[in-house]
């Protein structure tokens, strides 16, 4: 497999963090190395972040990814989208929640641009707006086949608590269904 590099972008308590270090940590599982680095104000609870996710079959060696390098980008908040969006290359996709992040006519023309209502299907839909990060977690893997699915169920599973299992496995059923209906 050659790299993977996404950057989900947020506000803080958002939950970004937490699945880029999920994205990671599923792929040292299989063998691989898996590196998040993350970015975000000392607001922490309310201030843009970032995180980058780097997964790789050989070693990591440099943990930040270069403007223009990612191919993915997953963006729920529209202050952190547009101070990260330029780290996306040129045609990289961008998934944007349509009712937190809105796009420029220029923002469309340079990347492909991919509306799916994460906190709403995480609200609405699963019934807990907490299992958000599962939904993009979902949505990513399913858009860019990073992981494999069972491997990113599991590690998501090892790293919540017992008792929203249900909720977070439904939140990544809808999160992979609704990026299938956008590719």
């Amino acid at each position: 497999m050659a790299r993977t590099l996404m950057r989900f972008t947020g506000v803080g308590g958002q939950g970004v963090l937490l699945a880029g270090e999920i994205f990671a940590a599923a792929k040292i599982k299989l063998g691989g190395y898996g590196l998040k680095t993350a970015t975000y104000t000392s607001q922490v609870r309310g201030g843009p972040t970032v995180v980058d996710i780097t997964l790789d079959d050989e070693e990591i060696f440099y943990p930040y990814a270069n403007d223009g390098e990612i191919d993915f980008m997953l963006s729920v908040a529209h202050v952190s989208f547009n101070s990260f969006k330029d780290g996306v290359s040129k045609g990289g996709t961008i998934v944007v929640d349509p009712n937190l992040v809105h796009p420029s006519d220029e923002d469309r023309k340079t990347w492909n641009i991919i509306e799916i209502p994460i906190i709403t299907i995480a609200k609405e839909e699963v019934g807990n707006v907490i299992t958000q990060s599962v939904v993009a977690l979902a949505i990513a893997n399913t858009m860019e086949n990073a992981i494999d699915k069972q491997v990113l169920i599991d590690t998501m599973l090892s790293k919540v608590p017992k008792k929203v299992h249900e909720a977070n496995l439904k939140a990544y059923a809808l999160g992979e269904k609704y990026a299938r209906e956008k590719m």
